[in-house]
């Protein structure tokens, strides 16, 4: 056993160098630890040989000890063990002492071991080791260099000098590294410092190394992954290829690093088909073979948000089963996981509730945030465990100096209920105010919404120590866009920007930056310029113009997968840019060169973006409405997110309407019917206070309520607000009181016998029926009058439907012009008889 061990150890660099001296150079204190086979032997060497112990042999002691723990499996290691034992306090004493005589390699793997070996950063020894390392920092060999930013990174010193000096070596020995683990490791290192040039050459060099590399060593594209994800650049070539290798992987993948992978991927919004089909199988493979604490939730936090019912039931079943032997982290890894798959499982949620409870000392504060977000949004309820909660959260956010975060602290905290507000928690956010990015303001002023709300004294008046931090808000939010000089990361600070205070505080102002950094407007940045337009419903004719232009220039630039953002303000807002047809054709092309690579739900999602556009391609129908796309589409729908499964599944049949409707000679069936009797049942049946009022006028303007249907269904499952049928006079013909609806005294419909139009034939010879629409403001952009896509669409599909349509927007009907009963009746009269043929 002892020579199996020797040979295992002697892998270490400094047993190597030592042991092979010959008898005349026999180290006596290496052989001893050459045949140690566990942490506790090598700590007796040390204990009885203090004062033989040379540099090489305090490196070696620390490199094995951390060798046998990276040996073990994570709940098997004894880390708290060797830290604590008395020899290990001697063998950090003397690696201190003897830190000028270790050279450069020797010197960096002390530094990584320690930190392994859970030595905090501020000791005393990792403090010398890291100083002496800075000072050497030009003349490490790359593999130490990789090592030595590693350390820094565990050090949360990303943006420390010594890591500055590390990207400007990296971006000087760029063309010399040729192994894809040291440029990979590096890159996550400096991703925090690297300039928009060094990302561009570390993403090619990257490209050309995973061409060149082993493809079964998948922590590399992993590395770029996270690379990616780090500096928020969705590189879609590069993001393929690491994908191709890791979906070869697959096979061989444990739960964790499905889980990592399918994490980089969510944060990326990179639903990749073939991988999530691929980890699913893999996944449900490890099912039976997971069932330790630590191999189930690396399980159950990768496995749960994909799994069907079935599958999900069984993961519920061993998670209360293991729930008490969760640790801290655990605990919290299955309470995010039961929110993200809504789970309502009482017994398993209390459960998990009573491990973080106890475990609550142990928690940092983002996982204290993390934690109490979790539990409010899966109902949990207890007034004790929140309180406790509230109070840590409270002491973690006046102790925090990061802005980052004291955000996330401060908008869990405004999800807690609380009659009053720390005076300290507001002096504290409006210290980090103007450290903090758009989005982070954001988020404070949704926090101040509520709290404003919720503070007992807002029936009487906005307290002034809102009214001061709202102001502050704005000030910190209008200065950052005034001094906005890069238009990525204006577009990166918006992002996921929402809300009522940026809709009325900074909208404007931000429309007014991107105008001004137009010129910025590239084919790198297209998508995302265009998804912000799209996302803020905000007619920019200039910037659309600039879209369409540069997208038409670089088209073959734009990765394929990106024709979807482009185009879609486009349909969504209905505006026609100089050359739009040429604009959509040569999109339409680029897509159809390469509809073969699409993901299933993304091209369902570009298809019903051009019909909006009133725009059916060919090739496009016959790729979708296809049997083996559909099945592929379906098992892609099972691995996606709830709310993004519903919407695709959604938007799939608003297209099978729309190309049954507009492309009959297509011949693709309608396959819908049953769906859409599902959502109908689901759906609320009520109607507003303002088509209720519309509803009455139309009675008299017709000449009685049952002349007017409510809230009818037609073929094809539209339903239109209000339905009448003019005579060839254009005389209002009454309905039988069967088909007609009625609204009850609450604005409920109660449905008639004709309720997805069944009665169609049934109009006299040469009448015609009229649907009346009221239009909210969701039907237009927000800062015109100008009518969106979907609108114009359902308008074109009601008259192939044989209507005569009228629309009744919002801003008209609620018009000074219209403020009393008659001219409400003239406007409906005017609307509904002219243009009728």
């Amino acid at each position: 056993m002892s020579m199996f061990r020797l040979r295992a150890v002697t892998g270490s660099r400094y047993l190597r160098r030592f042991l092979h001296g010959g008898a005349a150079n026999r180290d006596h204190v290496l052989e001893q630890l050459g045949i140690c086979s566990g942490e506790d032997q090598v700590l007796e060497v040390v204990g009885k040989n203090k004062a033989k112990l040379t540099v090489y042999h305090v490196g070696c002691a620390m490199g094995m000890l951390w060798q046998f723990q990276k040996e073990k499996p994570q709940m098997l290691r004894t880390v708290e063990f060797i830290k604590s034992h008395p020899e290990f306090l001697t063998l950090r004493v003397l690696a201190e002492n003897k830190i000028e005589l270790m050279d450069d390699v020797m010197l960096v793997d002390m530094l990584y071991n320690v930190l392994r070996l859970n030595v905090e950063p501020y000791d005393s020894l990792a403090q010398q080791l890291v100083s002496e390392a800075w000072l050497r920092l030009y003349r490490f060999p790359m593999p130490s260099l990789s090592k030595f930013a590693v350390c820094l990174s565990d050090q949360h010193l990303q943006h420390s000098p010594p890591m500055g000096q590390i990207t400007d070596i990296l971006n000087q020995k760029l063309s010399s590294i040729d192994d894809a683990r040291i440029l990979t490791t590096l890159m996550i290192s400096v991703s925090s410092l690297v300039s928009p040039h060094l990302r561009d050459k570390l993403i090619n060099k990257a490209d050309h190394l995973l061409d060149t590399m082993d493809p079964s060593h998948y922590n590399n594209p992993r590395r770029m992954v996270q690379f990616l994800r780090n500096i928020k650049y969705s590189y879609r070539p590069l993001l393929e290829k690491c994908n191709h290798i890791l979906l070869r992987n697959v096979p061989h993948l444990d739960a964790e690093n499905i889980s990592i992978i399918m994490g980089l991927y969510q944060s990326m919004q990179f639903n990749n088909c073939d991988f999530r089909l691929a980890a699913k199988q893999r996944l449900m493979e490890l099912v039976d073979s997971s069932a330790d604490p630590f191999s189930f939730t690396k399980l159950f936090v990768a496995l749960g948000p994909m799994a069907g019912e079935d599958t999900k039931e069984r993961l519920e079943s061993t998670a209360l089963l293991l729930a008490e032997e969760f640790n801290a982290q655990q605990a919290l890894a299955v309470a995010e996981t039961l929110e993200e798959i809504q789970c309502r499982n009482l017994n398993l949620i209390q459960k998990i509730a009573s491990v973080v409870h106890k475990n609550l000392h142990v928690y940092k504060p983002m996982e204290i945030a993390r934690i109490t977000q979790a539990l409010i949004l899966l109902h949990y309820q207890s007034p004790e465990l929140f309180t406790k909660l509230r109070n840590i959260l409270v002491q973690f956010l006046l102790n925090s100096v990061y802005p980052y975060e004291v955000t996330m602290l401060t908008r869990v905290l405004s999800m807690l209920p609380s009659p009053r507000l720390d005076e300290g928690v507001i002096s504290r956010v409006e210290a980090v105010l103007p450290q903090c990015n758009l989005n982070d303001l954001n988020t404070f002023a949704m926090a101040v919404a509520k709290w404003v709300r919720n503070d007992p004294s807002y029936r009487h008046n906005t307290p002034s120590k809102y009214v001061r931090l709202l102001q502050t808000l704005n000030r910190c939010g209008r200065e950052r866009l005034r001094k906005a000089d890069r238009l990525d990361l204006v577009l990166e600070e918006l992002k996921y920007m929402s809300g009522e205070w940026f809709e009325e505080m900074l909208l404007e102002d931000s429309m007014v930056t991107l105008q001004r950094l137009e010129d910025q407007i590239s084919w790198t940045n297209v998508p995302e310029m265009a998804l912000f337009l799209t996302r803020t419903n905000h007619l920019c004719t200039p910037l659309m113009d600039r879209i369409a232009s540069v997208a038409m220039e670089h088209i073959n630039k734009i990765h394929y997968s990106a024709t979807y953002a482009t185009l879609l303000p486009f349909a969504v807002l209905n505006y026609d840019p100089p050359r739009v047809d040429e604009l959509f054709d040569i999109c339409i092309q680029r897509v159809i060169t390469q509809i073969s690579s699409f993901d299933p739900h993304l091209l369902v999602l570009l298809a019903y973006a051009l019909a909006v556009a009133d725009c059916f391609p060919e090739d496009l129908v016959r790729e979708i409405f296809n049997v083996n796309f559909l099945a592929k589409l379906d098992s892609q729908l099972e691995t996606l997110p709830d709310a993004l499964n519903k919407r695709i599944r959604l938007r799939l049949m608003e297209l099978n309407r729309a190309v049954c409707l507009e492309c009959p000679e297509s011949q693709v069936p309608w396959f819908h019917e049953r769906y859409c009797l599902q959502l109908q049942k689901k759906g609320s049946g009520s109607v507003s206070p303002v088509q209720q009022q519309i509803h009455k006028m139309l009675g008299e303007v017709l000449g009685g309520i049952n002349c007017a249907r409510v809230a009818l269904l037609t073929t094809y499952f539209y339903t239109v607000d209000f339905e009448c049928v003019l005579d060839r006079h254009h005389k209002a013909v009454a309905y039988s009181e069967q088909s007609q609806l009625q609204i009850s005294e609450d604005g409920k419909v109660r449905w008639g016998s004709d309720s997805v139009g069944k009665d169609r034939s049934e109009v006299p010879p040469g009448a015609q029926r009229v649907a009346v629409d009221f239009l909210d403001s969701k039907s237009f952009c927000k800062n015109s009058r100008h009518m969106k896509g979907e609108a114009m669409m359902r308008k074109r599909h009601l008259e192939i439907l044989g209507y005569h349509v009228v629309q009744i927007p919002h801003f008209e009907w609620n018009s000074m012009e219209l403020s009393t009963q008659d001219a409400w009746k003239e406007y409906l009269r005017k609307k509904i008889f002219t243009g009728l043929p």
